[in-house]
């Protein structure tokens, strides 16, 4: 009987373990989203462009363009997808677009318009129960909270908040700059990477009232002269990442109760590089694996792969764009594909993933838009 019952166990054991590795080893299954184009309207641009993307063949499908709307650059999609908020980014003020997406059309319908409560806004989001949306104000280095009504328009801010001082670059630095708005998994910290000041300001939200406080700590600040920009969190929780516009470096951070723990600054440039440097956008891949920035002088995505029990970065290589001022870039949601935003050469450059090495290599595809800005994705159903 013990001999049996041992069996019997063993190949319990057995039938788990197989059981285990087909589950993982599953491949997402490919299917089609929808591609949103923000873009600047100065050129030939027409507002934001809607489009179909297969993520199993890279292929793409022109569908319809939001137009009549001034540099809605930064697009942020609400959590049940059925909602779209864009800034309308203007030098001498600023403002926040609202749209509902018919996904049987694949139509952007414009809800409502309200001011930023500041000049330049480059940059919004959502928070996840849907029902604020927070804008970065770059020109007059502040931020806003905005209500989302019922039927997903957006209200009059209800907060502004302004920050204060300047760095050490008098060109670049000469006043706050902020640059992203980040909503951290538990909804409640908010990382506001101002590229003026050299910090990374934290907020605490309430999501009922919609109101900001100052985070413990209110700040974490950066080495001078660097410009924070963008930021992002790894799927774990326990990292996060800001890329460096100014001084073209990535900063990783150890992120646990509200507060951020620097552990590693690394380059984002071929170390024989000695041109200028600018970056913008950073992006993990949706294993957790590997890590992504752009470089919109040196034109390229610098490559790294993260350790997962320590977060730090391991340089592997930069790929080049196929284009010129790499402003924005996504990975697609089943981990195949990188778009990437040419705001200079008007072309969207698409590139396929490899899940082991995590490099990149041209599929020879491209989408030819006017000033693309920013990129985002949503289910077709």
């Amino acid at each position: 009987m013990k001999i049996i019952t041992k069996f019997l166990l063993v190949l319990l054991v057995l039938f788990q373990s197989f059981a285990f590795a087909t589950n993982i080893s599953k491949p997402i299954a490919p299917k089609e989203f929808y591609l949103l184009v923000g873009t600047y309207t100065s050129g030939k641009s027409e507002g934001i462009y809607v489009y179909k993307f297969n993520s199993e063949t890279g292929n793409y499908q022109a569908i319809s363009i939001a137009k009549g709307l001034k540099n809605p650059a930064f697009l942020a999609i609400s959590p049940n997808q059925k909602y779209v908020y864009s800034v309308g980014e203007f030098n001498n003020g600023g403002a926040v677009y609202a749209f509902e997406f018919d996904k049987t059309k694949g139509v952007l319908n414009q809800l409502s318009t309200q001011s930023a409560n500041g000049s330049g806004p480059c940059h919004v989001a959502v928070d996840k129960t849907g029902k604020w949306v927070i804008v970065g104000n770059y020109g007059a280095g502040s931020l806003s909270v905005l209500p989302v009504e019922s039927n997903g328009g957006v209200g009059a801010a209800i907060q502004t908040i302004q920050h204060e001082g300047k760095g050490v670059n008098e060109t670049r630095q000469e006043k706050p700059h902020v640059h992203s708005i980040n909503i951290a998994p538990n909804n409640v910290d908010v990382f506001v990477p101002d590229l003026g000041i050299d910090k990374i300001v934290t907020y605490q939200l309430d999501n009922t009232t919609g109101k900001l406080t100052a985070g413990n700590p209110p700040f974490t600040k950066v080495q001078d002269g660097t410009g924070p920009r963008h930021f992002t969190f790894h799927p774990n929780k326990k990292f996060a990442y800001v890329i460096q516009e100014l001084s073209g470096e990535i900063t990783g951070f150890h992120y646990q109760k509200g507060g951020l723990k620097a552990f590693q600054t690394i380059s984002t440039l071929p170390a024989d590089y000695t041109g200028g440097k600018s970056c913008a956008d950073i992006h993990i891949s949706p294993d957790g694996k590997f890590l992504y920035g752009s470089n919109r002088i040196h034109d390229s995505i610098a490559i790294y792969a993260i350790d997962p029990k320590t977060g730090k970065l391991t340089y592997i290589t930069n790929q080049g764009v196929l284009g010129k001022k790499p402003r924005n870039f996504i990975i697609d949601p089943t981990g195949k594909f990188v778009l990437i935003a040419n705001q200079d050469s008007d072309n969207i450059t698409i590139f396929e993933r490899d899940p082991i090495k995590g490099t990149l290599k041209s599929t020879g595809k491209e989408i030819s838009v006017p000033n693309p800005v920013c990129l985002k994705m949503m289910n077709v159903d």
